[in-house]
């Protein structure tokens, strides 16, 4: 493994010698349609360094662009984004680049979800595609607003803002997701360092299956990419305000400019959110999951102008929520009267999470070299206990504010990739070393109080505290190659080694009330570590029946990481007990194709996936630890649709649907101190379809003054859910209705909105013990936004 891991090295190195080639210079002018110049259209070549933005006659001028077949990408608001590939081998001074007419034809899409920019009409992969204008439309504040959005994905708020999603039946209720979630480049490592607030974001690319070859670990039901918008050549930025029901207040902004003409550029962006909540506490008669937010991102980019690139990064999200986990305690109390609660201990979670990351490329003859280094930390705290029993009797609180050498997660990860530079190579490549490095110490103590005899404690007033310290460390080397054996065949092969080194220490006890030590163990001081290892290939065959139409068949298998289970309060659970890598083999076939001149985008796909030595998380109360064990086998099949025209001039239509039959072949699980067989049951998360249709109408009024008005409409349904591994937990089907109408001017939008038009009470997440969180009742607003 350690020789594995010299290769890229040694490749970086023997990279560096060789030999530099000609750069050359390409300019020339943007178009619209009727032959006009477009102003402050960014201008790049694909996989490069090489950038910039029209001036006002539509100008612009490339820098360090290398010999041989590029691709240069240009997009402007109002005028969305098209591709040209040209054949470079002096420089050229009278580029032409047009824009096509967007009401008549639809766009192409660029996409980096094999870790290179490419077309997404090429890319063999399940992959659905949310462009920033459509994250404007759909109004997706958050990213378990992608719900339906994209087929087969489930995703809720479990009552603290940690969203748990599910892609085609591959789900995970632990803090080492089945999704993974990518920001910017950079694996969110788990549930406690990823930011899911949306704002400012360039595009969403959702990966559906497994990509256990180029994203490793956690990423065995799919990889959710945020990418979001980086400061280019000029100035330009919006600011939005939006209000609605509930008290909800929405601020966010961004401005990014040049601070050294064609070589150095920052950009900053931030939001605000409040609201009042949704629920009304019946103890003291008030809101209360009572919110708010403030979240930043910060770009510095570095263009040398001929072969450097770099890309610093700063995120941080600074969250307060005075109701954390606003739950029902059965299905019962929650259909009954819904949106009310009583718990006596109130308190406030802080959430505090800091993302950083550098990003280096370098190119050289055919190829492109990447470096991608980046910090995680998230201190998340309840500022005084928080209720465990979920009632108004002083029963059982959780204890977990220690200070800040605890319950304080940091993550380090470092990945060096290089890929081949030309889009028409018979042969393309990626490949590189992954690695990483976590630490997070856990102290959290279960209070029982004065009446803890009604929740079944044999005492009252003392606690059970439980210091748990976990260390993971961990290499991987990676490698995939796509080879064009005819015009219209190709044929892809990865493969992915991951190497995990797993570490962990325990210690529980026993605190009477007014004791300022604790009196006795409850568990000694236990430590234990374990070591895994994973082997992740992938094989595809792709054909190209004409350039508009493309079918691939394929197999990729993905992993969960295996770890060591923290320790309970109940003597009964074995503290550190170690669990192996869960795995899925998918097998799929797909279909991408552009119909009717480019006016309809068709895509099909149909997966079968085998999930083993599935894990099975349970959630112990009343101390809420995870105790995770591998318990089963599990067989997901579906068909996914997703399909994009336009209608007539002005009116779009946006269709997507996915069906999955996931059941376990095997699942054995603990239930009341015995075994319990629940073969043949669904899986849990996993609605039996998803479906959302869109239509959205856009008429300009004024073609001077950019005078439009546009109305959309959505209609979401969700098929059977269940939510505990019994069955027994269940939401029927239920429909949405969502609808968005307003006015633009300029570069000034006005929009009125309104979610869950009928006010449909639903559930939208609930726990293995029977407490259930309510999906968002009706809610509805108006926002501002300037764009400049």
């Amino acid at each position: 493994m350690k020789q594995l891991m010299l290769l890229p090295f040694l490749f970086f190195l023997g990279s560096l010698q060789a030999q530099s080639p000609e750069l050359y210079t390409y300019a020339g002018v943007v178009l619209d349609a009727a032959s006009r110049p477009v102003a402050n259209a960014r201008v790049r070549v694909l996989n490069s360094g090489s950038e910039t933005t029209s001036n006002r006659e539509g100008a612009f001028v490339l820098t360090g662009v290398t010999a041989g077949t590029v691709e240069i990408v240009f997009d402007a608001d109002g005028y969305g984004t098209q591709v040209m590939q040209v054949q470079v081998r002096q420089s050229v001074n009278d580029g032409r680049l047009v824009f096509t007419d967007r009401t008549r034809q639809l766009e192409p899409v660029v996409v980096s979800a094999q870790k290179r920019e490419e077309l997404l009409r090429s890319v063999p992969v399940g992959i659905s595609v949310i462009g920033a204008e459509k994250i404007n439309q759909l109004r997706l504040w958050n990213s378990r607003d992608l719900t339906a959005v994209v087929p087969n994905l489930y995703s809720a708020n479990p009552g603290d803002g940690r969203n748990v999603t599910s892609v085609r039946g591959i789900t995970s209720t632990s803090y080492d997701p089945a999704v993974t979630t990518y920001i910017d480049g950079v694996a969110q490592f788990n549930l406690d360092t990823y930011i899911p607030q949306l704002f400012d974001v360039e595009r969403i690319e959702v990966l559906r299956g497994p990509q256990g070859t180029l994203y490793g670990r956690n990423s065995m039901g799919g990889v959710i990419n945020i990418i979001s918008k980086q400061p280019t050549a000029g100035t330009n930025g919006f600011a939005e305000a939006g209000l609605g029901n509930y008290g909800q207040q929405r601020y966010t902004a961004a401005l990014r400019t040049t601070l050294v003409k064609n070589h150095l550029f920052a950009g900053a962006a931030g939001l605000y959110e409040k609201m009042n909540g949704y629920f009304t506490n019946d103890f003291n008669g008030q809101r209360y999951d009572r919110q708010h937010s403030a979240a930043g991102s910060y770009w510095l980019k570095y263009l040398s102008g001929k072969r450097w690139k770099a890309d610093l990064n700063v995120k941080h999200l600074a969250a307060r929520n005075n109701g954390a986990f606003p739950l029902a305690g059965s299905l019962a109390d929650a259909t009954g009267n819904p949106f009310h609660l009583n718990q006596n201990a109130l308190t406030q979670l802080v959430d505090n999470t800091f993302n950083g990351s550098l990003s280096v490329s370098y190119s050289i003859p055919g190829v492109n070299l990447v470096s991608q280094t980046a910090f995680q930390s998230n201190y998340r705290y309840y500022h005084s206990p928080i209720d465990g029993d979920f009632s108004p009797i002083d029963g059982i609180t959780i204890i977990n504010n220690y200070g800040k050498d605890f319950n304080r997660v940091k993550a380090f990860t470092q990945e060096f990739r290089a890929s081949s530079a030309n889009p028409q190579a018979t042969l393309r490549w990626t490949g590189g070393v992954y690695l990483f490095t976590q630490r997070s110490p856990n102290k959290q103590a279960t209070h029982f109080g004065e009446d803890a005899a009604l929740v079944g404690s044999p005492d009252i007033n003392y606690a059970v505290v439980n210091t748990n310290t976990f260390r993971n460390r961990g290499a991987a080397v990676f490698g995939q190659a796509d080879y064009k054996f005819s015009s219209d065949w190709m044929l892809t092969a990865g493969i992915r080694v991951d190497r995990q080194h797993a570490a962990a220490r325990t210690l529980g006890e026993y605190l009477p009330d007014g004791s300022p030590e604790p009196v006795f163990e409850t568990r000694p001081d236990t430590s234990a570590q374990r070591n895994y290892s994973a082997v992740s290939p992938k094989l595809a065959l792709t054909y190209t029946a004409m350039p508009s139409s493309l079918f691939f068949v394929s197999y990729a298998r993905g992993f969960r990481t295996g770890g060591l289970t923290q320790l309970a309060a109940d003597p009964a659970q074995p503290p550190l007990f170690g669990y192996k890598p869960e795995y899925s083999d998918n097998i799929e076939f797909g279909t991408r194709n552009t119909l009717f001149d480019k006016r309809v985008q068709l895509d099909v796909n149909l997966f079968y996936t085998i999930v083993s030595d599935v894990q099975v998380p349970t959630l112990v109360l009343p101390e809420a630890v995870t105790v995770t064990r591998n318990a089963g086998r599990l067989e997901s099949r579906g068909v996914e649709l997703a399909l994009d025209a336009l209608v007539i001039k002005g009116l779009t239509l946006n269709y997507n649907f996915g069906y999955t039959r996931a059941r376990y072949t095997r699942l054995d699980i603990s239930q009341s101190g015995s075994s319990v067989d629940l073969k043949g049951n669904r899986q849990v998360f996993t609605p039996d379809y998803t479906s959302m249709l869109a239509l959205q109408y856009s008429l300009t009024l004024d073609q001077r003054s950019k005078l439009s008005f546009s109305i959309r409409g959505e209609w979401v349904a969700i098929g059977e859910t269940r939510f505990d591994f019994a069955n027994q937990i269940r939401q029927s089907p239920y429909q949405l209705f969502n609808a968005r109408a307003g006015f633009s001017l300029a570069g000034i939008e006005l929009m009125g909105w309104m979610r869950n038009l009928g006010d449909k009470k639903y559930i939208s997440y609930a726990y293995e013990f029977g407490a259930v969180h309510l999906g968002d009742p009706q809610t509805f607003g108006v926002t501002l936004r300037s764009s400049f």
